[in-house]
């Protein structure tokens, strides 16, 4: 995902924080800047892409055995009763 970058941010990190920071960007040859970034994009996602990342956990889970209409209405009037 490429977007112009326009906001800069500044965070002060305790020793640990910026040697597993600085250890991760090195080994995946990217810079901080792009750790960080993955990071909030994991961490803080947005309302449509929680959405459409629901969507496709659905579109994507295997099928399952599904009763006829009739059987799936005496079912759920079965439950009800034991309800009421």
């Amino acid at each position: 995902m490429s977007m112009p970058l326009e906001h800069r941010l500044q965070i002060l990190l305790d020793d640990e924080r910026h040697r597993r920071i600085t250890a991760a960007a090195r080994e995946r040859g990217v810079s901080v800047a792009t750790v960080v970034r993955e990071a909030i994009d994991r961490g803080i996602a947005d309302p449509a892409g929680r959405r459409r990342s629901a969507g496709h956990r659905v579109l994507d889970a295997p099928d399952m055995p599904v009763p006829e209409p009739r059987e799936l209405k005496d079912e759920l009037d079965a439950l009800r009763a034991r309800r009421a």
